[in-house]
């Protein structure tokens, strides 16, 4: 009696049988097959070993060769803020995302909208890129008031950093030539002192009026996001900045979501009230909450990252412009070692390297004051991190996540506009990282750019940019390596090695099938591969029939 009842214990809910599986552990082992019980992996091995795993309720699925990975981690990202992003903003993306290559294009395309809007509703567009307009600027008050006087139009930059507003937009938001400039931000003005409607960094001073959308309109966006996410082979992602409004927004849609979660919340007075908030999402599988996330500087393609040189080409009427930081460094220190004496893990936004300096004058004097052992702090995209800025992540335990997808997307103009050909080349110094055994990871920030993990490995492998030019050719790092820094290090990154990131018994059975293996297809084909199966949890969320 107690043989057979060992017998059914060990039996597996569900196996994958003769494939290419990734295991993607210490030793980059890689086997055949693997066995699931109760949504963990119990067994990895070669398919003759699997198979004496099969019972009689036993669900058997043969991969005929097909390539097995964990699940992938979105790194850091806005999530819902994807696909259901055009339930009710306009989609402003120049190609190769949108079809916007000229401020006549996106004033015709808000126009579409706002002749099918209600009276006074307004209309909210996102995702253009001045640089990629005909014009090479941002939309004006003017070009927005064409769009319409009777309604308030919104448009936010691609970089999630700037935005622009019409006439009635700013009497709304009730800014005029008076207004102060905002901290660590800008009202731009005309020459005469106006507005010209374009706000830097701090764009709640007018995205903060937007009305929230109804409960079933937000619900079926958080589904349409989350089919682009599994349909895309992830399995957690790591949300930057989670508020009380979002963890709300969660709860009311948490049977909506079969990816897993972790919340890094945002910074500030709310803190610990939001991490009770996130914890009371009562699932404690596909919920965690992660790191206090931060700011200190915005985007370099918008002027308003902070550096340590000039920009490379000035914005106009500037002279030895570098950008600028959200706050003083002695503050960005007090405020994090302040979280970091409460426990937290931190995560600073830094792009330009003056920034960097701050986030780990910051990390360095609250460890020195409180010493922590394995904080795992972090910066976020790290565009700009210099060689001696490396060796001071390693030297305090620093873990960056990099916007590699800047290569592809910005990087011709990093390296002709914003930074020059040296800086430019040194964005996302994937391999200088890996040097110095930092461990870090690559993501998409969604929705500045579509969430899309294999095309991260794409660019973390290639360096190709937009217009087909190698930038940083020594910055590439390997295939296995671009893989890592969405799965197996991902997973360390957030503390959740002993659960996920790799195909190990007792780890959660979280998988991506695809149509072939990433080791062994060509650098230049990695972006071509297709995502046939997602699981979470032993159960598939997505699949390709």
């Amino acid at each position: 009696m107690l043989f057979l009842y060992a017998m059914l214990m060990l039996q597996a809910d569900r196996i994958w049988l003769n494939g290419t599986i990734h295991t993607m552990d210490q030793a980059a082992t890689v086997v055949q097959a693997v066995a699931v019980k109760d949504g963990k992996i119990t067994a990895a091995g070669t398919t003759a070993e699997i198979r004496k795993l099969v019972g009689p309720e036993t669900q058997v699925e043969d991969l005929q060769g097909k390539t097995m990975l964990p699940g992938f981690y979105a790194a850091h990202d806005h999530f819902p803020g994807s696909g259901g992003l055009g339930l009710f903003t306009v989609d402003l993306s120049s190609p190769p995302v949108g079809k916007i290559e000229s401020i006549e294009d996106l004033v015709a395309a808000l126009q579409r909208k706002a002749a099918t809007a209600k009276p006074g509703d307004w209309i909210v567009g996102r995702g253009y890129d001045d640089t990629l307009l005909r014009e090479k600027r941002h939309p004006n008050r003017n070009d927005l008031d064409r769009v319409s006087l009777d309604h308030p139009v919104w448009v936010v930059h691609v970089s999630g950093h700037l935005g622009a507003a019409n006439s009635k937009a700013l009497a709304l938001a009730k800014i005029t030539r008076d207004t102060a400039a905002p901290k660590g931000g800008a009202i731009l003005k005309d020459k005469k002192g106006e507005p010209t409607g374009v706000i830097e960094e701090s764009i709640g001073l007018v995205g903060s009026h937007v009305p929230a959308q109804p409960a079933a309109m937000r619900r079926e966006a958080m589904q349409r996001a989350a089919n682009e996410y599994v349909s895309k082979g992830v399995t957690t992602a790591v949300i930057a900045g989670v508020t009380k409004a979002a963890v709300a927004n969660f709860r009311e849609s948490q049977d909506l979501i079969p990816f897993r979660i972790v919340a890094m919340l945002s910074g500030g007075p709310g803190v610990p009230d939001s991490r009770e908030k996130a914890v009371e999402l009562g699932l404690p599988d596909r919920v965690t909450v992660g790191a206090v996330k931060l700011l200190q500087d915005g985007s370099i393609q918008g002027y308003t990252g902070y550096l340590e040189a000039p920009y490379y080409k000035q914005p106009e009427a500037q002279q030895g412009f570098r950008g600028y930081s959200r706050r003083a460094r002695q503050e960005l220190i007090d405020m994090i070692t302040k979280y970091h004496r409460e426990g937290y893990q931190i995560a600073v936004h830094g792009n330009g390297d003056a920034a960097i300096d701050d986030i780990l004058a910051a990390f360095e004097a609250a460890q020195k004051s409180f010493p922590r052992p394995d904080v795992r702090h972090r910066i976020e995209h790290a565009q700009m991190a210099r060689e001696d800025q490396l060796d001071t992540m390693k030297r305090l335990g620093v873990t960056p996540s990099f916007f590699v997808g800047h290569v592809y997307y910005w990087g011709d103009r990093h390296r002709d506009i914003f930074l020059g050909p040296a800086r430019g080349a040194r964005i996302s110094p994937l391999a200088s990282a890996l040097r110095r055994g930092i461990p870090f990871t690559v993501h998409d920030d969604t929705p500045v750019t579509p969430v899309n993990p294999l095309m991260l490995v794409w660019d973390a492998v290639n360096r190709v940019t937009r217009d087909g030019k190698v930038l940083g050719p020594e910055q590439r790092i390997s295939v296995l390596e671009a893989l890592r820094a969405v799965t197996s290090t991902a997973a360390w990154q957030n503390f959740e090695e002993a659960k996920k990131g790799s195909i190990e018994p007792g780890k959660l059975a979280d998988f991506v099938i695809l149509n072939a293996d990433p080791l062994k297809v060509e650098p230049m084909a990695l972006r071509e591969l297709k995502v046939l199966q997602t699981v979470v949890g032993g159960k598939t969320v997505y699949s390709v029939r």
